[in-house]
């Protein structure tokens, strides 16, 4: 399919009960069980899922080309999600070219936990080398970044970054997978902010993190998001599932339109 055309096939939710052609707004907290105490549509408390959030999560992992996808409260909240996926002592290797909040997360909340960082020239392949340590466990990239659209390349470090046993992880945000597609150049980890073109009406707050693979890390991070609960409410999840549908036209057409 066409990306235009697979960001509104992904979005479709099919409603048994009344044949909705627009996708239900499911506020409860709780979920009814079976006469066996079984619960048949795999939902038991909103914390841990949600029809709405499980629609928006599998949504970004297919347009990232991932294998499963994470919602969050905020993109920061996404962010602070994989550092915890770390343990004290991990060192992590960036950009101080990244986010701004994203380096105040590491300075004043994972360092005195006992996490490890280097802020360095991404675009330079010999200084991220030279910043590897024994214990670097994953390489925080943003490309384009922001503010400054600052480039790195994805694939080069994303090898680099396998051949040490470490990760490498894209914010993704400004780039979204219109433009790019970090899981295709070899990343592990994609990064949005969703509350930027996802959501694209400036209304909605979103984080989300899409893994390439499913595994030890996947398993890390359902249980960070449902025992933290940073996480979006149904009606976020359902604008942001909404603004999907016209990303790529959004993208595509900002892009052509000059910087007065």
């Amino acid at each position: 399919m066409n990306l235009e055309t697979l960001a509104i096939q992904v979005t479709r939710f099919h409603d048994a009960n009344a044949s909705a052609v627009t996708t239900p707004i499911y506020l409860s907290t709780t979920y009814e069980r079976d006469s066996e105490g079984n619960l048949p549509k795999g939902f038991l408390y909103a914390r841990g899922n949600n029809p709405n959030r499980d629609l928006l999560e599998k949504s970004i992992a297919v347009l990232e080309g991932g294998a499963v996808g994470f919602a969050f409260g905020s993109g920061m909240a996404a962010i602070a999600a994989l550092f915890q996926a770390l343990k004290p002592g991990d060192h992590v290797i960036t950009t101080p070219f990244a986010y701004y909040a994203a380096q105040r997360l590491l300075v004043d909340v994972f360092e005195p936990w006992g996490l490890e960082f280097t802020l360095v020239d991404t675009s330079s392949i010999e200084e991220v080398e030279k910043a590897i340590r024994p214990n670097t466990k994953l390489f925080w990239l943003e490309t384009p970044s922001n503010p400054l659209l600052h480039l790195t390349d994805v694939a080069a470090l994303a090898r680099l970054a396998h051949s040490v046993g470490a990760m490498c992880a894209v914010d993704n945000t400004w780039a979204t997978p219109v433009l790019q597609n970090p899981i295709a150049l070899g990343a592990d980890v994609v990064m949005h902010s969703t509350t930027k073109y996802f959501g694209g009406h400036s209304d909605v707050l979103g984080g989300a993190l899409v893994l390439a693979q499913e595994g030890e890390l996947s398993l890390k991070l359902r249980q960070i998001q449902n025992l933290t609960g940073g996480i979006p409410s149904p009606f976020d999840c359902w604008l942001i599932t909404r603004g999907i549908q016209t990303m790529p036209l959004r993208v595509k057409r900002s892009r052509r339109v000059p910087y007065l």
